[in-house]
């Protein structure tokens, strides 16, 4: 036995240290990128606001704080996002069991129909809303009702943009919860409601909490649909950081808030990593195919419909409304009105703004799509908590303020040897710190679901590691690589916090376009908003369908 651990155990020695050298050549390139254009410019942004004559004054934070409007922000972005969250919920939960349980004609096309809202950007759901709820819209048209500047205009597009995270992630655990265990609770004697309670809800509920956190979290940063419907009355965080950045110029009030939506949202993907950890180890399922079946009894046939019926009102109806605003003119006039460069607000075209966006976009999944996918492949090795802090790292672009980071870019990188201020790259690497988390959270399970002998044995044989990849892994992950590549281009696309600062007037980006052009008064202007909205929302939808039709049962977490 003595003799067998001293032979084995330094062969495991060496194998831990070419593993442990593996992770970290992999997390290599992402952490540098990361820390340059990310930690860089954030960093840069916080020290220009609370560095005075090389002295941090962090008592600013205390006199930011002491303030009553700031409060008020404070609040209002805290109440908002808990509101709501817990509405999206309350709405999205019973599509989450009709998508997992029930089989129906149509299932597949709907499911994109119900993602398409989420891929969109802020301000398209922003401005769909707008022709919906606002002055001169469908119900303001119908019977004289205005909620533009109201609360519930910013709940209910809230809802409208996250009912899938809540379908995608609830439903697809709920999926493959085996149905027998309920079935059993219940040939013992308890109601329908209690076996629920009391088998499948303790289930769900990490999946629950994971849906609800990151609800939380888009909302609690919501930044492009509150700067349109919420007017001068209401401001979220990401919106004041904003308005103290680029209107008031008070770089100090805006870093104390970054520093805050940063801790802010460091503890809510703490909380949202534990529960993704709980949710991997503490369930057993089965394959989804095996759950759903065709809906039985009237009760659930008026399940689906209702379900059915709120997907039309909530999700479907918006964008509708947003088309038939675009084409209000006569002969196409808003969208012929796009050629021409006579409104004063671009130097070319809005027209352009379309290419734009596209060659942007692109640039921005190349990008997304390496360095994500480096760190996937480094996340597939688990090494407890320099892979978690690893893992956190990469999801933090999603939370802290897009704002401060594309203002950041203006100050951090003006000058040599990062001077691209005035290059055309800079675009699609803020695009891409967006796009990143996307690309590891549908490459990381498929990634894991590789089989380490196969990569083994092609090592065994000769290959070289960059062999091991394109003959073992690439094959298994090619459809995830396209799925993710897929979502990376849509969140690119629609990138709008950052993008406002750093897209030239001369090469305008869609969501840029579409905020200037509603800034103005006229109705030219807001027709050739909702046309350009329209062409976005078709952009980003077909890119979405594709990404259906190459999607497997394990094509991410999302």
């Amino acid at each position: 036995m003595d003799l067998t651990r001293t032979e084995v155990t330094p062969r495991a020695r060496r194998k831990s240290r070419r593993g442990g050298a593996a992770r970290l050549g992999l997390m290599a390139l992402p952490i540098a990128f990361f820390g340059v254009f990310f930690a860089y410019p954030v960093a840069a942004i916080v020290a220009r606001g609370l560095k005075v004559d090389g002295v941090w004054q962090f008592g600013r934070i205390g006199d930011v704080l002491a303030q009553s409007d700031i409060r008020h922000v404070l609040w209002f972005t805290t109440w908002q996002a808990l509101a709501s969250t817990a509405l999206t919920l309350l709405i999205a939960l019973p599509g989450a069991y009709v998508f997992a349980r029930f089989d129906f004609r149509g299932k597949q096309v709907l499911r994109a129909v119900v993602t398409v809202p989420f891929v969109l950007p802020t301000v398209v759901v922003g401005t769909a809303f707008l022709a919906l709820v606002g002055r001169g819209g469908l119900l303001d048209e119908l019977w004289g009702v205005r909620l533009d500047t109201t609360v519930w205009a910013i709940l209910l597009a809230h809802v409208f943009f996250n009912y899938a995270v809540v379908v995608r992630t609830v439903g697809g655990l709920w999926s493959q919860l085996d149905p027998r265990q309920e079935e059993a609770a219940r040939m013992l004697g308890a109601s329908r409601f209690a076996a629920w309670r009391k088998v499948t809800l303790p289930a769900l509920s990490p999946a629950v909490a994971a849906a609800a956190l990151m609800v939380f979290l888009f909302t609690f940063t919501s930044f492009g649909v509150v700067q349109i419907l919420g007017g001068p009355t209401f401001s979220t965080l990401e919106v004041e950081i904003y308005r103290q950045t680029s209107e008031i110029f008070d770089l100090s009030t805006a870093a104390v808030l970054t520093i805050i939506q940063f801790v802010a949202v460091g503890a809510i993907l703490a909380v949202h990593a534990w529960t993704v950890r709980r949710r991997e180890t503490a369930l057993r399922l089965v394959a989804p195919e095996t759950t759903a079946r065709r809906p039985r009894g009237a009760g659930q046939w008026a399940l689906l419909a209702g379900v059915l019926a709120t997907i039309a009102v909530l999700l479907v109806l918006p964008l509708a409304v947003l088309v038939q605003r675009s084409l209000g003119a006569p002969d196409f006039g808003y969208y012929r009105a796009l050629t021409t460069d006579d409104s004063g607000i671009f130097l070319v075209p809005p027209i352009e703004a379309i290419g734009n966006s596209l060659q942007y976009a692109l640039a921005a999944t190349a990008i997304a799509v390496l360095i994500g996918g480096l760190a996937a492949a480094a996340l597939t090795r688990r090494a407890g908590r320099l892979v978690r802090g690893f893992d956190a790292l990469l999801m933090l672009p999603l939370g802290v303020s897009a704002v401060t980071v594309g203002f950041g870019f203006l100050i951090a990188l003006d000058e040599p040897p990062l001077n691209l201020r005035s290059s055309w790259i800079l675009v699609p690497l803020a695009q891409a710190l967006v796009g990143v988390p996307f690309v590891v959270r549908t490459m990381l399970p498929v990634l894991r679901a590789v089989d380490g002998r196969l990569r083994e044995a092609a090592a065994v044989l000769g290959a070289s590691p960059w062999r091991v990849w394109r003959e073992v892994d690439l094959p298994m992950v090619r459809r995830a690589l396209l799925v993710a590549a897929g979502f990376a281009f849509a969140v690119s696309l629609g990138e709008f916090g950052a993008t406002v600062f750093i897209a030239r007037p001369d090469n305008p980006t869609l969501p840029v376009a579409v905020a200037r052009l509603l800034g103005r008064a006229g109705d030219l202007n807001y027709g050739q908003a909702m046309a350009l909205s329209t062409i976005l929302m078709v952009v980003c939808a077909v890119a979405l369908l594709l990404l259906e039709r190459v999607r497997t049962d394990r094509t991410g977490e999302f």
